[in-house]
């Protein structure tokens, strides 16, 4: 089977900047689909699927029972469109369905970009106590920002951001993450 080259890009693009490591890859009716493991050693499958209409309901059904027939509990969906009902089904599935303005390069490598990454709970304890403030006290940043999408931080994640200049060094700010 040969999938849209761009989205089969999009799929490596999001497993090297999520630093997921690679389980397994099988070919289903309708695309590939990759299990993948987290940093926190949680399974994820991702479906890159070749469906050229939008994205609905059935399809969101469909990784639900990929997902359920390899007894993992969060997928990922890369493809170019969604409805907004397989929106709202995909939420409640645990399924993060990529949108189709989703970078098919790595967007760090660029010069202006700088290093972004979600907090451990432990790094985020120490943080809170060091500045002695609650996390809503954070400047905060929305779902929506590009790279909050391609990073996958969520709601009430606070994320680490390291800026780098010839004239100041390195400096390091902290970003609570809210719904947007």
């Amino acid at each position: 089977m040969t999938l849209n080259t761009l989205l089969e890009r999009k799929t490596q693009v999001l497993i090297e900047l999520r630093n997921y490591k690679v389980l397994g890859r099988e070919e289903v009716k309708d695309g590939i689909l990759t299990e993948v493991e987290d940093v926190e050693g949680k399974k994820i499958l991702i479906w890159t699927t070749s469906i050229t209409d939008a994205i609905g309901v059935k399809h969101v059904n469909q990784m639900a029972k990929y997902m359920s027939s390899k007894n993992i509990e969060n997928g990922i969906i890369v493809s170019e469109k969604y409805t907004q009902s397989a929106k709202s089904l995909a939420r409640k599935n645990n399924i993060e369905l990529i949108p189709q303005d989703f970078p098919s390069f790595n967007i760090f490598k660029h010069y202006l970009v700088p290093k972004h990454e979600v907090l451990s709970p432990e790094e985020r304890k120490v943080v809170l106590e060091k500045y002695r403030i609650e996390p809503y006290k954070l400047p905060r940043i929305k779902t929506s920002d590009p790279i909050i999408r391609v990073i996958g931080a969520k709601p009430g994640d606070i994320v680490k951001i390291t800026r780098r200049s010839p004239t100041a060094g390195e400096s390091v700010y902290y970003r609570y993450v809210v719904e947007g």
